[in-house]
């Protein structure tokens, strides 16, 4: 089946990137080759990863708002908060006269109650509440008109309705106060008694919890705040599935998947195992995995530097950012605007969750100096090609950008 085409903003769209991407489709169809592109300007090589940048649950999100703006010049619109986690997508909405409802955090800025009914409401790939889908509802806005909720966000809540229905309680790997996870849990409870854990390391303490080599005390401390009222450890994780925010690490979410199941082992016998632990392993997001997948392979590389590019409260660019910087100096840049000379980037370091800024953060002394290059799910090609160019700038005979593209073109011209 043929994917669906969407109608993407040109702003949006690469000269550079997007080809590369188009060339590596048709010389890799079946998505097997993990091998990052490398374009030679000379005294600086770009390496590329095989996937990286606007998703289809993205794509999708931004087809839809857009539309909704060109469609509806004469009434009031809104989103309930960031469409995504990118701020070059979320500041030309606000110049199109889009207001936001609430903050990423969940603080109200306007009331829905003061909507009126013939006003436009866009909910954000993230999904949203029950409870705001209600709200929305009580004002006579259909929630689900606008609706830019990732597919695969709405996979996640199917397959915790049909456990639900198994009488399973749900674990939700994800961060509680994310917009999505917020989402998830909503939508779970109303079929099941919940728990979000944030990492393999809350997953032991919870799977301790379930074998008594902890007090049931430390459920309250744990996980009081971000579970449901009458959520009891010794009874609801009898049988149970886990189900994940699906911008989160996907090594990380099999290794909560896999220290629960062994816990339940513990419990119940490995022979018993699929009456008490749901397999849902099928809810892990494909755009997830490839990109994490592909930022692997790109850590596996002797890059000297690695530039990631997207939105500073973005999770799945995080996530990218965590995987390189283990490899090799990682600078994630919201645009090339941070990158203020060849001595000197501002950044975002989210162990500190503060922008820093580094000077000498280019090793010009290489030769050819090997900058790997990525972004988030949520981030416009366009903003990679400027980052890209950006570093450009500080480098004497390069390579003109038609004449490195020149090899992709040929590829898209055989096909055309």
């Amino acid at each position: 089946m043929a994917r669906k085409k969407f109608d993407i903003p040109e702003m949006y769209k690469s000269p550079v990137i997007r080809k590369v991407k188009e060339a590596t489709k048709i010389t890799d169809p079946m998505k097997k080759d993990l091998e990052p592109t490398v374009l030679d300007f000379g005294p600086v090589h770009f390496l590329i990863p095989r996937f990286f940048g606007f998703c289809y649950g993205v794509e999708n999100a931004i087809d839809i708002a857009y539309r909704a703006v060109d469609e509806n010049p004469d009434k009031k619109i809104y989103l309930l908060s960031e469409m995504i986690h990118n701020p070059t997508v979320n500041e030309d909405l606000l110049k199109k006269g889009v207001r936001f409802l609430f903050d990423t955090d969940g603080t109200e800025r306007i009331p829905i109650a003061s909507l009126k009914s013939d006003d436009i409401v866009i909910v954000p790939a993230f999904g949203t509440t029950v409870e705001i889908q209600k709200e929305l509802q009580q004002v006579g806005i259909d929630p689900y008109e606008f609706n830019t909720t990732c597919p695969f966000v709405e996979k996640v809540w199917k397959r915790g309705k049909q456990l639900g229905k198994k009488e399973y309680s749900l674990v939700v790997h994800g961060k509680h106060e994310h917009e999505e996870t917020r989402a998830t849990f909503s939508h779970s409870a109303e079929h099941s008694e919940v728990v979000v854990v944030l990492s393999p390391e809350e997953a032991k303490v919870l799977a301790e919890i379930m074998t008594k080599d902890r007090p049931l005390s430390d459920f309250e401390k744990y996980f009081g705040h971000k579970s449901t009222p009458n959520f009891d450890p010794y009874t609801d994780l009898k049988r149970f599935g886990v189900i994940n925010q699906t911008t989160m690490l996907a090594t990380e979410t099999q290794e909560v998947m896999d220290i629960l199941k062994e816990a339940t082992i513990k419990l119940y016998g490995e022979s018993d195992i699929l009456n008490h632990f749901a397999d849902t392993s099928d809810t892990l997001c494909y755009a997830t995995n490839e990109n994490q997948s592909a930022t692997l392979a790109l850590a596996e590389t002797d890059a000297d530097i690695s530039l990631v590019v997207g939105g500073y409260n973005s999770s799945n660019t995080m996530h990218l950012v965590e995987i390189l910087e283990h490899s090799f100096p990682t600078f994630h840049v919201r645009d090339a605007g941070e990158i203020k000379s060849e001595t000197e980037i501002t950044h975002f370091d989210q162990w500190k969750k503060e922008l820093l800024e580094t000077k000498n953060w280019l090793p010009k002394d290489k030769s050819p100096l090997k900058v790997a290059l990525t972004s988030g799910a949520s981030c416009p090609d366009i903003l990679v090609d400027e980052v890209m160019l950006r570093v450009l700038d500080f480098f004497d005979d390069v390579k003109e950008v038609d004449e490195v593209i020149e090899p992709f073109d040929k590829k898209l011209s055989a096909i055309s």
